[in-house]
């Protein structure tokens, strides 16, 4: 049989799908610019520069198991996570003890889920819900694998833009719903993804603005990837009151074991049952569990790192108010978004221009060619060492 007729056995629903555009690994971008690794300044994939903590490593070493399957429900992981998410809100922070009816409430070991990483749990919630032709809001600009993962599926993404100073149009999305569900012969939205802080703008999702969308009649998919770098809390123990809600979160950035894919989910007590028949039996790795249990008994030096972090952020985005040709948006997360102007602009625009010369000098941001990102860059948080650099070439290009 020719490669045609094997084509025309395919998916058609996946006709047409984008790609999700990742970013390059490491070592590839090093043989690329001819580069050293020891000499590149990476700042375009939101990792923690510090890594893991030490005792990660070790309990990697010792781990004496890799011959035998993982538990298939993680209960030492989810466990351990239960009384992290208990500990983390009782922390000093912001956060509101009563917008959401269960801010000091103990996140039960049942409603935690652990996954490979984020995209696992996404994709199989728009499995979940989703059959062709079913809606799911977007709010872009946000990250790009809900969309992607909606579509997978066969899902209608209805994307509601975000305003100015990329905040969420709730009143836009409350009307959306409401028109929908009114709509004769139409099916109102399903899914509502959401990003606090979102990624690539860093910005928060207000208590006030999460519990009117939560009044809507659809599933609420709030992905907390970089909550531990606000100084607000985890919407975590909301889930216990509002059945519609779903928090993400992940190992990836605060833990610093982004190579290890291990997320997990706070989920409401219905729908566990429907995530335990539905996932992988092995789904986490031995590595990762073993990695994410020695990060937690660390806790409080994760905290540490996370608040370096967060002073770093501040520094950066008050210098780069200072280059000319660049003007950085406020941010909660552990990155800044740029937009770019004046810059040696070529045919791509400023923003392009910007990252092609920074790579060019062993530091790499990322650059977005996006509608509401036209002309910008994200750069992550690197270490005070790091941002020295950075600056310094920018301050140059200037």
């Amino acid at each position: 049989m020719d490669a045609a007729r094997m084509q025309s056995l395919l998916n058609p629903l996946l006709a047409g799908l984008e790609e999700y555009t990742p970013i390059q690994p490491f070592e590839v971008l090093s043989r690329k610019l001819g580069i050293p690794a020891s000499e590149i300044v990476k700042l375009d994939a939101n990792e923690n520069p510090y890594g893991p903590h030490p005792a990660v490593a070790k309990a990697l070493a010792d781990y004496a198991y890799y011959h035998i399957y993982p538990d298939p429900q993680q209960t030492e992981l989810r466990e351990a996570l239960a009384v992290h998410l208990e500990d983390e809100q009782r922390g000093v922070g912001g956060g509101s003890d009563v917008a959401g009816g269960a801010s000091r409430a103990k996140v039960p070991v049942e409603q935690i889920l652990a996954t490979h990483g984020l995209d696992e749990l996404l994709d199989n919630i728009c499995r979940l819900f989703l059959v062709p032709g079913d809606a799911v809001i977007n709010t872009p600009p946000t990250f790009g694998m809900y969309s992607f993962d909606a579509k997978l599926v066969g899902g209608k993404v209805i994307e509601v833009w975000r305003k100015d100073g990329f905040h969420v149009d709730v009143d836009a999305i409350c009307n959306l719903c409401n028109a929908e569900s009114r709509a004769h012969g139409k099916a109102a939205p399903k899914l509502l993804f959401l990003t606090s802080p979102n990624n690539p703008t860093g910005t928060w999702l207000p208590d006030d603005d999460l519990l009117r969308l939560l009044e809507l009649p659809l599933m609420v998919v709030l992905d907390e990837a970089y909550v531990e770098f606000a100084l607000e809390k985890s919407r975590s123990p909301w889930v216990l009151k509002h059945d519609n809600l779903v928090v993400l979160r992940t190992f990836s950035k605060s833990a610093g074991i982004a190579g290890l894919r291990l997320g997990y989910g706070i989920i409401p007590e219905w729908f566990m049952p429907y995530l335990w028949s539905f996932k992988q039996p092995y789904n986490v790795n031995v590595a990762a569990t073993v990695a994410g249990l020695a990060s937690l008994r660390y806790a409080d030096q994760m905290t540490a790192i996370v608040q370096k972090i967060r002073a770093e952020r501040d520094r950066l985005q008050s210098a780069l108010q200072d280059v000319p040709y660049l003007s950085p948006y406020p941010s909660n997360a552990n990155f800044v978004l740029c937009s770019v102007e004046g810059f040696r602009s070529r045919e791509d625009g400023d923003a392009a221009a910007l990252k092609l010369a920074l790579e060019e000098r062993g530091i790499l941001v990322r650059y977005y060619q996006k509608p509401g990102l036209q002309n910008c860059i994200r750069i992550s948080v690197g270490r005070p060492d790091q941002t020295d650099r950075l600056l310094e070439e920018l301050h140059r290009l200037s």
